[in-house]
């Protein structure tokens, strides 16, 4: 087996978990801690990376015994707004109330939809993700050098992401810095949750007020690294939920939302700047927020017009 160019970089052990389908991963992790799988004539660990023209030798493989023979539930294609793409990367405005991918009783995502939708593509892997009702930018690797390049750079803090969400009181602050630790638990039916805890993992969210209003603030977060429920979590713990929020916010708050037209929660992945992993370019890409949270928002200015005051902040991006 050769490797191509597109799968040059990922480790050995998820390369063949991806090319060996219906192999258990038992025995994909046996035959490479046993030394029969070879590389070049040579043998490897676990953590190798594969390279472009590599050889690969490996033993004959068993397929897991199938549980049943139903066939597997057809994956809708859909077309998506692209808001970059190229032979590297695409870069996609996800909507609302979509999961990026299949699981936890969700039978598929965006990224398998998208599959769906481009047959001929080779590979498309996520570079991180969204959650489900949490609209915006999601970057997508179209080739394994790519994804491992732009994941390298989110954790070397170096790709820049804003988020607009509009939360429940009147944020004074034109600019906060909120670092607070943040500590995953689950609950008694084993659903994960996040508070603020001393005891979790540093965690850095920047504010910046855009608007504000009588009852409502919008705000701008930019996320200086990425833990879980990071913005829902720093701001209710701040006493300014996030409208909409299942989660954290304030449920009676929310109901009354539903009846004057919020349908969910109310943030978006507005923008993100990072390099190209291939050119070098910065790209700086935008998403408008779309037509269910600008509707709301707009009902909001002329509900409270008098009350609208813009911060020297709302400066910073005029275009968001």
């Amino acid at each position: 087996m050769l490797v191509s160019e597109e799968d040059a970089g990922q480790r050995i052990d998820n390369f063949l978990l991806r090319e060996c389908k219906g192999v258990p991963k038992s025995h994909i992790y046996r035959i490479l801690r046993s030394g029969e799988v070879r590389v070049n004539g040579g043998r490897i660990s676990q953590t190798y990376r594969v390279q472009a023209g590599d050889e690969l030798r490996i033993p004959p493989l068993r397929l897991a015994q199938k549980q049943d023979s139903a066939p597997p539930a057809s994956i809708p294609a859909r077309d998506f707004r692209i808001v970059f793409e190229d032979e590297h990367l695409l870069v996609v405005d996800k909507p609302a109330g979509l999961a990026v991918h299949g699981g936890s009783g969700v039978s598929f995502g965006l990224i398998e939809q998208l599959r769906a939708q481009r047959p001929e593509a080779r590979f498309l892997e996520l570079a991180h993700r969204l959650d489900r009702e949490t609209s915006g930018l999601l970057i997508v690797g179209k080739r394994r050098a790519a994804l491992n390049h732009v994941q390298d750079q989110m954790r070397a803090g170096k790709i820049e992401k804003r988020y607009l969400t509009l939360v429940s009181g009147r944020w004074m602050n034109p600019l906060q810095h909120v670092k607070l630790a943040l500590h995953k638990y689950l609950l008694p039916d084993g659903e994960r949750r996040v508070r603020v805890s001393p005891e979790g993992k540093p965690s850095h969210s920047i504010m910046r007020l855009v608007g504000r209003w009588q009852r409502y603030s919008l705000l701008e977060v930019e996320l200086k690294t990425g833990r879980t429920h990071q913005i829902r979590v720093h701001l209710a713990h701040l006493g300014f939920p996030l409208l909409g929020d299942d989660k954290y916010g304030n449920f009676p708050l929310n109901k009354q939302l539903m009846k004057e037209g919020l349908p969910r929660m109310f943030l978006h992945a507005a923008l993100l700047c990072f390099q190209h992993p291939v050119s070098g370019e910065v790209l700086q890409l935008r998403a408008p927020l779309p037509a269910d949270l600008q509707g709301f928002l707009d009902g909001v200015q002329q509900a409270e017009q008098r009350d609208y005051r813009a911060p020297a902040a709302a400066h910073a991006h005029p275009d968001i």
